[in-house]
């Protein structure tokens, strides 16, 4: 990042008003807020209720689960306007960039498996009902009407409600490669083929409820392994949606906005507090506060003043900055950090489930046996319906119905075993991941702690300084002053009342008490010493300062989470963007002997690769924006419910609630649900070993192939209930 540019204003090579009015940008209709603080219908209903009150607010319309507005509003509506309206009734609220978001799809595809899983289970019922029928004695004219009235239901129940498998075995054919649904698409239309010719022969069987049942059990099991699945936007789309898509730019001592995609380098934008950085860049004017813990996980916002880098992604706090832009677009560090995470979600994706390597094993080799059923059969007996039958059965009563099952049975029971204890399981992978876990990296701020500060030594501090210190913190958005203010009506102090009140932009705030002035804030600002306590300094007049000191406090079951994991045999490691002293002193709290201290978000990825690549499997847990390309590196990783948007996208796992203590069970329940996949594999293969050789003999028909199957599929499914246990 370039630091020779001069802190001179007039110096800036600000653009023409000529210039400008190439790039002059027409203000959206539609606008999109993110609204973090937002929690239930009532924040929906007042939310709304504000916005729609608005003049030149047409709609709008509040998403919990994303945390989002969206607002059609006339073309003079800015988006700031409506971010101060809303702050106006306590709800902390920053512009998106509707360009930027793709709209949530609904979930389709679990809402067509649903409906072909009810259309094949009606089908299978009523074609059920008409073979037993043909089972209690039906014969002639009556049997053979009740099998074209079996077939007029299965025929179109089939092509409809087997599609996922049938695009699934297509697409792979095209490329000359086998996976499960090949094997599946082949027993369904040898069921129906067989069935057909059967009925036009006026034979005896057809089997017609067993493509049906066949169709039924595949579709349970596919519909239960997208239910483990949570549909999730990217994790790189999320973070470009926190860049600030407008800017104030200044020309000529002018303000006007424009879009952030326009700026240039060398452009002078103003950031206003409470405003996020839109771009890289040096402080040429002004001095403020920056809260950087989206970007560093720093839990105390750091001194910014003329000459100083700022970068995108970071919040002014206090005061108005003038900021030359060194790095616009794809080149702000919040871009790169997008790349970052980017490149590890592509890697993330290759990893395989024990279903497909299985399927890469058994997909063939039931091809081959029904072939050479089919073959040896036609050539032993000459009849081609015989044979056909029990190509058939073979392919019916080896179809991967168990296989199918043997994985997303046991995720669903874990995963509803997790949710009961506060853990949703977002990919359909996390859990054989996190059964390999050996090394275990806690970021510290807003993980292992809470990310808001905490007084410490209110006990020592008097009632009448603790009175002074709230009513200079009153009204500030300070993290130490909110932290003040709060201690304080917690003991039931009352401010006192002061005159001539203002705000020094990173300083602190100063005002008159009976004509005496009282400042609180920066050591430096009072004549303090700062020492290596993040503190706040009160001082009356020319007395010796008070300090109000602070500590971040520790989130429920941290201390259960890191011992439980340490005692399973697990590495544990913290690794935080915070300072040596701190990062020090919460590792000596918890007992972790490995931290790094001040580690940048390239530095934490590059970090859990360096693990990976010594063959450790890494759980990430983290929760800020500068984890969120740990996240997606690691082989398996986590997010508090209360994390950024990006990095909760990013995570396998969302803790639901505010306790770490179910991390450690987490890991351990995962590695029992492998067991029972492994498990179910071992019962697919038994059944495979004795019900096989029974088809290849000719001794099931493909009727009993499909009785045979479904016991194997409802044996997987039972064994993978005990993990509810």
């Amino acid at each position: 990042m370039s630091t020779g540019i001069s802190a001179c204003p007039a110096c800036s090579a600000a653009p023409a008003a000529e210039d400008l009015a190439e790039r002059a940008a027409q203000k959206d209709a539609r606008l999109a807020l993110s609204l973090p603080t937002i929690h239930c219908a009532a924040c929906i209903s007042a939310v709304e209720r504000r916005l729609a009150a608005e003049p030149g607010v047409k709609s709008a319309r509040v998403n919990l689960t994303l945390k989002r507005a969206t607002i059609e509003a006339e073309k003079d509506v800015s988006a700031r306007q409506l971010v101060e309206v809303l702050g106006e009734i306590g709800y902390e609220a920053h512009e998106l960039d509707a360009g930027t978001l793709s709209a949530t799809e609904t979930d389709k595809a679990g809402r067509e498996l649903l409906m072909r899983l009810a259309v094949a289970g009606f089908a299978a019922m009523n074609v059920m009902l008409l073979s037993v029928s043909v089972w209690s004695g039906a014969a002639d004219a009556t049997r053979d009407m009740f099998h074209w009235i079996s077939a007029a239901i299965t025929l179109p129940t089939v092509l409809f409600s087997g599609q996922p498998f049938y695009r699934s075995a297509w697409s792979v054919l095209k490329h000359g490669h086998l996976n499960m649904d090949v094997p599946i698409t082949l027993a369904i239309v040898l069921a129906v083929v067989t069935s057909l010719w059967e009925t036009t022969l006026s034979g005896a069987h057809a089997y017609f409820d067993a493509a049906l049942a066949l169709t039924f059990f595949l579709l349970a099991g596919r519909y239960l392994d997208h239910r483990t699945r949570a549909i999730a936007r990217s994790a790189a789309e999320e973070l470009a949606a926190l860049e600030v898509p407008r800017v104030t730019l200044l020309i000529d001592g002018e303000e006007r906005e424009l879009p952030t995609a326009e700026l240039r380098l060398g452009d002078v934008i103003l950031v206003r507090p409470g405003g996020r950085m839109p771009v890289d860049g040096e402080i040429v004017e002004g001095q403020s506060e920056l809260d950087r813990s989206l970007l560093t996980g720093e839990s105390v916002p750091v001194f910014a003043g003329v000459g100083q880098a700022v970068s995108a992604g970071e919040a002014n706090l206090t005061g108005p900055l003038k900021v030359r832009a060194t790095a616009v677009g794809e080149e702000t560090s919040l871009h790169r950090m997008a790349d970052l995470v980017a490149i590890a979600e592509s890697g993330r994706s290759k990893y395989t489930s024990l279903a497909d390597a299985a399927a890469k094993l058994y997909a063939p080799g039931v091809h081959i046996l029904s072939a050479l059923a089919f073959l040896g059969w036609l050539l032993y007996s000459g009849d081609m319906r015989v044979a056909l039958n029990i190509a058939a059965a073979v392919l019916i009563i080896t179809c991967p119905c168990a296989l199918g099952l043997a994985v997303p049975a046991v995720t669903t029971a874990a995963s509803g075993k997790l949710f009961r204890k506060g853990m949703l399981i977002k990919h359909e992978t996390a859990m054989e991941r996190l059964a390999q876990v050996d090394t275990v990296v806690f970021d510290k701020t807003g993980t292992l702690t809470e990310g808001t500060p905490e007084l410490t030594n209110g006990a020592t501090i008097s009632r009448q300084d603790m009175a002074l210190a709230m009513a200079l913190a009153e009204g500030s958005s300070h993290p130490l002053s909110r932290a003040i203010w709060a201690a304080g009506k917690a003991t039931g102090v009352t401010p006192v009342v002061l005159t001539a009140q203002s705000e020094v932009p990173g300083y602190g705030a100063e005002g008159l008490l009976d004509g005496q002035r009282v400042r609180l804030g920066r050591a430096a600002w009072v004549g303090a010493d700062a020492g290596e306590q993040t503190s706040s300094w009160l001082q009356r007049g020319e007395g010796p300062a008070v300090a109000f000191e602070f500590a971040d406090s520790l989130r429920a079951g941290a201390e259960e989470a890191v011992s439980a994991l340490k005692a399973s045999g697990k590495n544990v490691i913290l690794m935080s963007g915070d300072t040596r002293l701190a990062v020090e002193a919460m590792a000596a709290r918890l007992g972790i002997e490995t931290w790094i201290a001040e580690a940048l978000p390239r530095d934490k990825a590059e970090r859990i690769a360096a693990l990976a690549a010594e063959g450790h499997h890494v759980l990430m847990v983290g929760d800020g924006l500068n984890d969120t390309a740990a996240l997606t590196a690691a082989h398996v990783s986590i997010s508090p419910a209360s994390a950024l948007d990006a990095a909760r996208v990013a995570s396998d796992i969302v803790l639901l609630g505010g306790n770490l203590a179910p991390i450690a069970e987490a890991t351990e329940t995962a590695r029992s649900a492998v067991r029972r996949i492994k498990e179910n594999f071992q019962i697919a293969t038994i059944y495979n070993i004795i019900a096989v050789p029974l088809a290849v003999a000719g001794m099931a028909t493909p009727l009993i192939a499909a009785l045979a199957m479904s016991t194997s599929s409802i044996t997987v499914s039972l064994n993978a209930l005990r993990l509810r246990g």
